[in-house]
């Protein structure tokens, strides 16, 4: 999650996406994410299980911030909010 591309970078796990970004972007949990006014999606995965989405999850945080920008603009290389894709 980020506002842009030059912006504060968070990786988070969640079972709902849908439901945790508009508590995020309606700054409904307290935390990083409210702090630093995240409120875009520009990248996410999904996964089977949760074992496996927390193991990346773990992963992800270990990256160099470039790795992490790398890896949002092969999908995302406008970083466009993504928020209206997963509430459709």
């Amino acid at each position: 999650m980020s506002n842009h591309k030059n912006g504060t970078l968070y990786v988070g796990v969640t079972s709902n996406l849908a439901v945790r970004m508009f508590a995020h972007k309606n700054e409904l949990i307290e935390g990083f994410t409210k702090t630093y006014h995240l409120h875009s999606l520009v990248y996410y995965e999904v996964y089977e299980d949760a074992y496996s989405a927390i193991t990346r999850e773990k992963q992800l945080k270990k990256w160099k911030r470039d790795w992490k920008i790398n890896l949002i603009e092969k999908m995302n290389p406008e970083w466009r909010d993504l928020y209206p894709d997963i509430i459709q």
